[in-house]
């Protein structure tokens, strides 16, 4: 059973092309090691009620395309198995992508990782929804923390309500990261980012220089997000008083 991918900012691709993307970040992820052993799920929405997703328990730097599964709304595999990969099944956590699809119609592919900086400073108390990267706010706002949650539990994917909706990367208290995107390609990019702001972060902390931007610096850089059509309500009251910049207020 194949799906034809609905036309989208990706641009129209076949189920098979999904596949190979969704495999390509699990490698990458893999070798950067932002998971271990058989941790983190990947997944793509291929229609209004359908998703293509990594299975359970499998290491990411080792799968291929046709052991991803196709899933419906309530995680059931959909469409017949043969052979090797009858018995394959998704990921308990795939309930947090669901939750994810449902509160941002507008994205096409969820990331979920376990990046180990950003996951060390959250358990450290270190946040990262902080201003001290002018690329990170303009590209992201700012990269909130939930509160904890048991992993692979229905709270573990109500913990993302209310900042999903607003953020496309989050980090999962004690957990891992979130990332979303209109392609699995730049939702596993701003994993990256992410990760990449977990260890500068980190450096700061070490060297007892953690110097947030001045609220003029960082008035630019939202001034660039909020100029591109980027910046919402939301984002605009945390950055107001997190860096003391009330874009919406000028």
């Amino acid at each position: 059973m194949s799906y034809t991918n609905p036309s989208s900012q990706s641009g129209r691709r076949t189920e098979r092309e999904w596949r190979e993307e969704i495999v390509r970040v699990c490698r990458l992820m893999w070798e950067k090691d932002y998971v271990a052993a058989s941790d983190g799920n990947v997944s793509v929405r291929l229609g209004p009620d359908h998703f293509l997703v990594t299975p359970s328990g499998f290491s990411k730097g080792h799968l291929k395309p046709d052991q991803l599964l196709v899933i419906d709304w309530d995680a059931k595999v959909v469409g017949p198995l043969y052979g090797a990969n009858r018995d394959l099944r998704p990921s308990s956590e795939i309930i947090l992508h669901l939750e994810a699809y449902r509160r941002r119609p507008d994205i096409r592919s969820v990331v979920h990782a376990h990046p180990p900086m950003a996951v060390a400073l959250s358990i450290a108390g270190v946040s990262l929804a902080q201003c001290i990267l002018p690329e990170v706010v303009m590209t992201l706002g700012l990269i909130p923390t939930t509160r904890y949650a048991t992993p692979a539990s229905p709270e573990g994917a109500e913990v993302i309500a209310g900042l999903i909706e607003h953020y496309d990367a989050l980090i999962l208290k004690r957990h891992g990261s979130v990332t979303v995107g209109e392609s699995a390609w730049k939702a596993y990019l701003k994993l990256e980012k992410l990760e990449h702001t977990a260890l500068i972060t980190k450096t700061l902390v070490e060297l007892n220089r953690l110097n947030p931007m001045k609220p003029e610096e960082t008035a630019k850089a939202v001034h660039w997000r909020e100029s591109r059509g980027l910046l919402n309500e939301t984002q605009a009251h945390d950055l107001c008083n997190v860096c003391e910049v009330c874009p919406l207020a000028t």
